[in-house]
């Protein structure tokens, strides 16, 4: 299973997506309330999580600043995005996230997502 960083402003939401994350067999192995939180621990592992679960609309840094900092520090690292906010779909892909979650979704489709991100398949945007 992936080790995850979760990175959620919504105190609620962030626990109840450790839980069910840990229910599901995934090591959840920090859970940042804001983008400066989230890449001060990615600075600091020693192991780099498998994947990222990421919110947009936070207090400071947003999803897309923090994003960015985390590919330039790694730029292998494998974000899943996660928020209500569809606007910044294409630029949250653009900058290198595997996927966009838009809020509400399933625990099922978020871990069917963390499958596909750990055997290196990428979202593909569709001109439609």
């Amino acid at each position: 299973m992936a080790r995850v960083l979760i990175v959620e402003d919504d105190d609620s939401l962030r626990n109840l997506y450790r839980i069910a994350l840990k229910l599901k067999g995934h090591d959840v192995i920090g859970a940042a309330g804001d983008g400066e939180e989230a890449v001060d621990m990615f600075k600091n592992f020693s192991i780099k999580p498998d994947v990222i679960l990421m919110d947009h609309r936070m207090p400071g840094k947003n999803g897309l600043e923090t994003t960015k900092e985390i590919m330039k520090m790694d730029g292998k690292s494998k974000i899943i995005f996660a928020s209500a906010d569809k606007s910044v779909r294409e630029e949250a892909i653009s900058l290198g996230a595997r996927s966009f979650k838009p809020k509400p979704f399933s625990l099922e489709k978020l871990c069917s997502n963390i499958d596909k991100a750990m055997n290196g398949e990428y979202f593909k945007l569709r001109n439609i």
